[in-house]
């Protein structure tokens, strides 16, 4: 058992912002979030972190509800990797990274052998040992956003979600950090824009449109050309090219009427 959302929903300022949504991460696998913008993505991924609780419905984890479990013993399991992360503190890259064991220790204690551990593991798996004690502000985006999931993967979770984080990045980070992220072994949940990069990097995929769940499977099941058209109004030809069978996606324009 893992991570796992029970027709939870949540309204904002009277908005019904997630209606009813159940997703169940396969252990170990990588879900993608997908859906136009305002469907309710970034709500569903706060939600299954513990940081807005749900109107209705339950999130769990390993059975318990997740309002029943502290919140130390929460960040010990699931870690966040946020859209953009930036500090007006002179930090290291290193810095950061150890951020990501204060869940681990008591309050005020030094960094213990077991943290050093973690945190030279986590900068090993990100490929930034060479960087460690480069400047935060020196940074590129990409190297930023590969210090973020460092910090993550130094909690040591099991789950790990994200929130759009190949935003800003070009496209060699793109992929090189969604082919980081598929190859770690934990259970991960990824909020994404682009399809095919869903379609390439992650083994399930939830779609929302308008706070709800439209489609949920793999991403050969899920990412037709007729849902690409009833979810995002536009026009594509979806071919499988790859031996794997994993869907490509084209643009070929936009739709009179955008669906509803």
């Amino acid at each position: 058992m893992t991570l796992i959302a029970d027709r939870v929903s949540r309204t904002a300022g009277g908005q019904l912002i997630l209606d009813g949504v159940s997703v169940a991460p396969g252990p170990g696998a990588t879900t993608a979030l997908l859906g136009p913008n305002g469907s309710g993505k970034s709500t569903l991924l706060r939600i299954l972190c513990g940081v807005l609780a749900p109107a209705s419905g339950v999130v769990t984890l390993d059975g318990r509800p997740l309002e029943r479990i502290p919140r130390r013993d929460v960040a010990r399991r699931v870690a966040v990797v946020e859209q953009q992360a930036d500090t007006v503190v002179e930090l290291t890259a290193v810095d950061v990274v150890r951020l990501g064991r204060i869940p681990h220790r008591r309050a005020w204690a030094h960094p213990s052998p077991a943290d050093e551990r973690a945190v030279r593991d986590a900068l090993d798996r990100t490929g930034l040992t060479d960087r460690a004690d480069r400047a935060w502000h020196t940074l590129s985006g990409g190297e930023r956003q590969r210090v973020q999931i460092a910090r993550a993967l130094a909690q040591e979770p099991r789950e790990l979600l994200l929130d759009e984080p190949t935003n800003h990045l070009d496209i060699q980070h793109q992929h090189d950090l969604l082919r980081l992220v598929s190859g770690l072994g934990v259970t991960s949940v990824v909020a994404l824009h682009d399809l095919n990069l869903a379609a390439m990097y992650c083994d399930h995929v939830v779609v929302l449109r308008q706070g709800s769940v439209v489609a949920a499977g793999t991403p050969q099941e899920v990412l037709t050309e007729t849902l690409i058209a009833d979810v995002y109004g536009v026009r594509v030809a979806v071919t499988a090219p790859e031996p794997d069978g994993r869907p490509h996606i084209r643009v070929l324009g936009t739709l009179t009427r955008r669906p509803a």
